[in-house]
């Protein structure tokens, strides 16, 4: 019985993983390269350090772990 409650808490993992907005987050991911771009061409390194910051804190991770997961996302992203 203790395999189905450990089931159980991997379901609603799942369920939570796929409620995720996934175009929102890659725009907001693709918003803040755009703004670092931007912050390296005007040679503003404190702001390209914050917004890289901001980047590896933010939702970037849970797209890289997606690629991971979905290879035919991965080659679908890298053709665009």
């Amino acid at each position: 019985m203790k395999t189905a409650q450990a089931v159980g808490a991997v379901s609603r993992e799942a369920a939570e993983w796929y409620a995720i907005d996934w175009p929102t987050i890659h725009r907001n991911v693709r918003r803040l390269q755009v703004r670092i771009v931007q912050a390296t061409k005007a040679s503003r390194w404190g702001r390209v350090r914050v917004l890289q910051r901001l980047l590896t804190l933010s939702l970037a991770k849970m797209i890289s772990v997606t690629m991971l997961q979905q290879p035919s996302l991965t080659t679908w992203l890298l053709l665009r």
